[in-house]
């Protein structure tokens, strides 16, 4: 049976993330040698080759990169079950306040407009009753693989994801939906004609889930303006360049300047939720957060 321990799984990923074998090791406080030593050992043991190596540095083939984020998951895991075990054991003793609840790091991928406007008040909530629990949070665009994707590689232990039938919850993951959001037009406020205006657009607008209500709306043109974000687009919205249909979400705290109008009962939907592993959706930290994120959105 091939297996590899903590340290090595250390050194691939330090390795990864340094991108060379002589950046690695001063991270890691080793020689060079002994880093180089390290990863063949764990190809020869894993049966592929990891890295490609170049005078660039060393970067992840497609089976390094699958390793990876096995090994990211797994060392995860152990600093996970180390954080437990001693909640678990301060709660026999009796420590008092405190003891018993989740404490350390949790690692949150979101898109912007979930970290803006859903992400905040569950945070708040959260670190009021457990304040050993300290979020790290990354913004990441919801295009690709995106938030589930950070999950997938173990660099998130919870993302915030947009779910349908297009972009369903990763076999690999579990999660579940917080938000329905709808879509509205947004146009420049008092604007007498706002289906005349150009249409504005950005990549994470997550079209696809609306695919077919978009192409059923005649009067709705091809975007001439592609806007990095949701808030260029309602900035350029604001000062009368365009109308845009956006979700709810991107809307919060829209600026007096646009204006929102309902597109009707056929107005498309999309859900907001999280996934997560199925190892990490037990974990204390976890588990507390997504409590939160159910109370705020329900």
């Amino acid at each position: 049976m091939t297996e590899l321990a903590p340290r090595e799984l250390r050194v691939l990923v330090a390795v990864a993330d340094t991108g060379g074998f002589s950046a690695a090791a001063a991270v890691l406080g080793m020689t060079q040698s002994a880093v180089s030593h390290s990863v063949r050992g764990s190809e020869r043991r894993l049966g592929a080759v990891l890295f490609d190596r170049g005078r660039s540095g060393a970067s992840p083939t497609p089976a390094g990169a699958v390793a990876l984020a096995h090994a990211r998951r797994a060392l995860r895991l152990l600093e996970v079950m180390g954080s437990e075990v001693r909640a678990a054991a301060s709660a026999a003793a009796g420590a008092g306040a405190g003891a018993g609840v989740p404490a350390g790091p949790l690692r949150i991928a979101a898109f912007r407009s979930a970290a803006l406007h859903l992400l905040p008040r569950a945070l708040g909530r959260l670190t009021e009753r457990h304040p050993g629990i300290v979020p790290e949070v990354r913004i990441v665009r919801e295009v690709g693989r995106g938030t589930a994707g950070e999950v997938l590689d173990g660099r998130a232990d919870l993302g915030i994801a947009t779910l349908g039938t297009t972009s369903p919850v990763p076999p690999e993951l579990v999660g579940g939906v917080l938000v329905e959001e709808r879509y509205a037009l947004v146009h420049p406020a008092g604007h007498p004609a706002p289906r005349s205006l150009p249409l504005i657009d950005w990549t994470e607008n997550c079209t696809s889930y609306t695919r077919d209500w978009w192409a059923g709306q005649e009067w709705l043109p091809p975007a001439t303006v592609r806007a990095e974000d949701d808030g260029t687009v309602l900035s350029m919205v604001g000062t009368g360049f365009g109308m845009a249909v956006m979700p709810e979400l991107s809307l919060v705290g829209a600026p007096p300047s646009v204006e929102i109008t309902d597109l009707g009962p056929d107005r498309p939907t999309r859900s907001v939720g999280y996934v997560t592993t199925p190892e990490l959706a037990s974990s204390l930290a976890v588990r507390a957060l997504i409590r939160e994120l159910r109370a705020i959105a329900g």
